[in-house]
Order: C-alpha cells, then sequence, then structure tokens
C-alpha cells in the first residue's frame, strides 16, 4: 500500500507496536445523524452548535445513505448566489455525499491511521459485524489517541 505521497507504507509496523487499542476506545459513539429530507439551515446550525465538521444520513431504517458535512453546506451559498434560489425548502438529499469509507467494529487505531495517511478521508464510519452503524471516528480522534499512547 502506498500513501497520498506515493511512498511505500510500512505493513510491519504493527508487529513493533504492542497492545493497539481498538477503534472502540476512541471512535464517536453518540453520533449526530441527520435524515435526506431534514432542512439544510437545520443542518448547518447543528453543524455549528455541535462544533462538528459532518455527520451521517440515516434512512427510515436507520441504514447510511449518504454523508453531509461542512464542505456540502458551503454549496447552498454557492447555489443559491448563482441560482437566486430560495434556501427554504433545500433539504440534506440536495447537498449530501455518498463519498464516505466504512470500517469494522474490530479494527484497531494504527490500521485507522494507515487508512488516513492513505487516503483524503477525515472520518470513517464504523460499523459492527451486522453492517449497522456504531459509531465515527476521526482524524482528530487519531491524534487524541496518539497522546494518550504516549
Amino acid at each position: 500500500m502506498k500513501n497520498f505521497q506515493n511512498k511505500q507504507v510500512d505493513k510491519d509496523i504493527k508487529k513493533a507496536v504492542k497492545n493497539i487499542p481498538s477503534v472502540k476506545e476512541y471512535m464517536t459513539q453518540k453520533l449526530i445523524t441527520f435524515k435526506k429530507d431534514t432542512d439544510i439551515n437545520v443542518v448547518v446550525q447543528s453543524l455549528l452548535d455541535n462544533r462538528i465538521s459532518g455527520a451521517p444520513v440515516l434512512d427510515n431504517n436507520g441504514q447510511v445513505v449518504g454523508l453531509i458535512d461542512d464542505k456540502d453546506c458551503l454549496n447552498v451559498l454557492i447555489g443559491n448566489a448563482y441560482n437566486r434560489l430560495p434556501t427554504a425548502t433545500d433539504t440534506v438529499s440536495n447537498y449530501m455525499s455518498n463519498v464516505m469509507k466504512s470500517i469494522s467494529i474490530n479494527t484497531n487505531i494504527l490500521d485507522v491511521a494507515l487508512v488516513f495517511v492513505s487516503s483524503p478521508y477525515k472520518r470513517l464510519l464504523v460499523m459492527d459485524d451486522d453492517n449497522k452503524l456504531v459509531g465515527q471516528i476521526s482524524r482528530r480522534d487519531v491524534l487524541r489517541a496518539i497522546i494518550e499512547l504516549h
């Protein structure tokens, strides 16, 4: 595997590190989520109020159907300025992305770090063995792990 700088990633690094913690120890379990029909202005306010940059979008069965983040929400301003459209009827479905990556709850924190350094993702959705959303881990969570493991 190569990272974004096209340098080889050391696969034997796990052998040198003992007792690698699980993603469970650092992931956010109490997630803020949205539905596709949530008003986009509610999403923007929620991102600001909760000091988060994005959240999963779920269908009525609790399955992940997308992701909405601060970058997606910037399109509200751009689209409205360009098209002169009101935002009152805009919903998450108009702005969300389906570009996301999920990992197993059984993944260790080192493997999470390897995904982050070798991809553009800033957050990963954590799924249980039944492919149900149980949490999210971000680059910031891995930074916290570095400090705690030091």
